[in-house]
């Protein structure tokens, strides 16, 4: 395995890392570890749209039009009736 040394890290950081790492019963190193792991999956998770996922979002309460897709696109959104 792989060994990663993070120099000049806040001390702020490192306090709150031990603090997160108690809440979640691990030592340090895990809890920065599993930072890493989830940081990495979610970088390679495929992602809907943000219109699709606010559709399926709000589904329940009768939005099922398709939200078009404004990438690149200037201004604010037009929904017409």
């Amino acid at each position: 395995m792989a060994q990663l040394v993070v120099r000049n890290l806040e001390d702020d950081v490192k306090a709150r890392l031990q603090r997160r790492a108690r809440r979640h019963g691990r030592s340090t190193e895990e809890e920065v570890r599993e930072i890493l792991r989830n940081a990495v999956r979610e970088e390679n998770a495929t992602r809907n749209p943000l219109g699709s996922r606010v559709r399926e979002r709000f589904a329940h309460i009768g939005l099922e039009d398709e939200l078009p897709e404004l990438r690149g696109e200037a201004g604010p959104a037009r929904f017409e009736p």
